[in-house]
């Protein structure tokens, strides 16, 4: 009498490395929504404050406009990093925040240069309401959707979207330098208030980018659905 032949159900195979959890899919949509955001907001913002910064002659606001596009890429490297055939990359989420640590080291490069040259120079633009109010609404605004990306950055274990997340709160500090800068022209004729707080930006921007080049921003929590490994054992805190 023949034993008879036991079989084990077939289980799907799924991809070293890949995340089974269904909340994944919807966050990764949502990252990629939150860049496009900013994104379009900063093609808004360059856009008039270069037009603006070109009426008033004032290189507060031309730098402001072009700080805009240099953070966009940021954006793009964002949705690069999360397109199909990366979304599970963690080479892919290395490259991302070194391109994002490279984008910042040039915002801080770009500020300094331009606030040593207005001090130099001694530029004194003239005022200019609409970068007053380009600079408030900036102000009001980036600061939530930093923290929006931040919290999708964390849930994904993605620190390529906080990184994304801590430039746009960097967009938030310039256009508080700004603010104040235009501000105090207006009402005081002090045309150097606004090339001294954007020295304090490049600081911070500088900062930034070494953090998220070194990797002390990757060190979260896994991905969702992931093996709880350790977050530093490649070289991602190094």
């Amino acid at each position: 009498m023949s034993t008879p032949e036991l079989r084990l159900p077939t289980l799907p195979l799924v991809p070293a490395g890949a995340s089974t959890d269904p909340e994944r899919p919807g966050l990764v949509r949502r990252a990629k929504r939150l860049a496009w955001l900013g994104l379009a907001w900063h093609g808004i913002e360059a856009t008039i404050a270069i037009a603006a910064g070109l009426a008033a002659g004032s290189i507060a606001l031309v730098g402001f406009g072009a700080d805009s596009l240099i953070e966009s890429l940021a954006g793009f490297v964002v949705i690069w990093r999360f397109a199909a055939s990366r979304a599970l990359s963690t080479a892919a989420e290395r490259r991302a925040q070194q391109l994002i640590a490279v984008s910042f080291f040039v915002l801080a490069a770009y500020v300094a240069v331009e606030s040593a040259r207005t001090l130099i120079a001694a530029d004194h633009p003239e005022v200019s309401w609409v970068g007053i109010g380009l600079a408030a609404v900036t102000l009001a605004t980036m600061p939530p959707l930093a923290l929006a990306k931040a919290r999708v950055g964390e849930r994904l274990g993605s620190a390529a979207t906080k990184s994304e997340g801590r430039q746009n709160m960097v967009c938030a500090y310039l256009s508080a330098a700004l603010l104040l800068g235009l501000g105090a022209n207006a009402a005081f004729g002090a045309w150097w208030a606004d090339p001294l707080a954007a020295l304090t930006v490049a600081v911070v921007a500088l900062r930034e980018g070494r953090e998220a080049w070194r990797g002390e921003g990757c060190c979260v929590s896994a991905p969702l659905g992931a093996a709880q490994a350790d977050p530093c054992a490649d070289d991602c805190c190094t």
